[in-house]
């Protein structure tokens, strides 16, 4: 049981990693959608830059324990992303890239906000 529920732990987090970086293109379409996706950009920029502990990492840790097996080393990063899906040496780039991405879709949610916003404020009138 401890291992379903740590994998499933893994697969929430993946998810929220991904809405990190991915989630401002949500408002393109669902503009209210920002304002939770800057609350788990800067939670995820808080939990890399201070030493803030991650629920989520805490709570895979929680159930690794159970099983035995000890904390994550390094972290769920470290353990899983870092020389998994990208090489550690890349971190630099792909934090510039990420964060590029973040403010592509931000400026494409207010682009798009902007416009519709008038025709949307007139069908109300």
């Amino acid at each position: 049981m401890w291992r379903v529920l740590a994998d499933i732990t893994v697969g929430i987090h993946l998810i929220a990693l991904l809405y990190i970086g991915l989630g401002g293109f949500l408002a393109w379409r669902w503009p209210r959608s920002i304002f939770v996706h800057v609350f788990f950009a800067l939670w995820g920029v808080a939990v890399n830059v201070f030493p803030i502990p991650c629920p989520l990492t805490a709570l895979e840790d929680f159930f690794r324990e159970k099983q035995g097996l000890g904390m994550l080393p390094g972290g769920f990063n470290a353990y899983y992303i870092y020389d998994t899906v990208f090489p550690r040496a890349m971190l630099p780039l792909v934090a510039i890239l990420s964060l590029a991405i973040v403010v592509f879709s931000y400026v494409g949610a207010w682009l798009r906000y902007r416009h519709h916003a008038p025709t949307h404020r007139a069908r109300q009138a």
